[in-house]
């Protein structure tokens, strides 16, 4: 999302559900099916590696650690993470959780629907925060629409659009017990995922503007690949 390659269009409505859906069913694998469980801790736009049919896998584990289990409820750490990306509560506490990961998720996803970075110096002073500008916008459902990136240029369904941005809403709340599980959202984004967007440009390449072939197999996400591509290459 940061720099689209030479001569290829902005990704499609379609292709940007399919990573949102690709990247939650992995972090919700780490989550609920690894054992013991895992919080990826350095969720953002560099670490989504894309293959040639658009599927993300989550790359680069050097900061993830074991969630807590049993009795415990978070994980004591050092703050570590990238700016924008960390959740609040565990920035000020230190007290890591899955929800730190939702959290995350949230920004990501946000990123997916506005086409910006978390932040970005080239725009005005106002705009260069995605978290700040956004937030008037997220306040008002009737303002939802102002979010989605100019480049899809109205080539998405205001109701799907209205889904994810509500989903990033509840990721991005400042209380964590607020969040969603991550298997949660991944069922929210997977609905959105089964009415895909169609219209003339869906006749081109499947890549970037046809409907998408959505996986079911989170496993294969947990690490990067062969001729991968990272999702913040397509950030304006």
């Amino acid at each position: 999302m940061a720099d689209v390659p030479h001569g290829k269009p902005p990704l499609d409505w379609n292709t940007r559900v399919k990573i949102a859906v690709g990247v939650a069913e992995g972090l919700s694998y780490l989550h609920n099916v690894a054992d013991p469980p895992i919080i990826y801790r350095d969720m953002k736009a560099a670490n989504i590696l894309l293959d040639e049919d658009f599927s993300p896998k989550l790359s680069d584990f050097g900061l993830a650690k074991v969630g807590p289990v049993g009795d415990r409820t978070h994980v004591s750490t050092r703050v570590m993470g990238t700016y924008g990306y960390c959740a609040p509560d565990y920035v000020v506490s230190g007290k890591l959780t899955m929800k730190s990961d939702i959290y995350s998720f949230g920004v990501l996803l946000l990123e997916l629907i506005t086409g910006r970075r978390i932040y970005d110096a080239s725009r005005p002073k106002p705009e260069q925060s995605l978290l700040t500008w956004s937030r008037p916008f997220m306040h008002d459902k009737r303002k939802f629409h102002r979010l989605a990136d100019p480049a899809l240029r109205g080539s998405y369904p205001p109701s799907a659009l209205n889904q994810l941005v509500v989903i990033s809403i509840m990721c991005l709340q400042d209380q964590p017990h607020v969040r969603p599980i991550m298997a949660d959202v991944a069922i929210g984004l997977n609905h959105v995922a089964s009415q895909p967007y169609a219209s003339l440009a869906s006749m081109g390449s499947p890549a970037y503007s046809g409907s998408p072939q959505y996986s079911r197999t989170p496993s294969r996400r947990r690490g990067g690949g062969g001729g991968s591509r990272r999702v913040s290459q397509y950030a304006s």
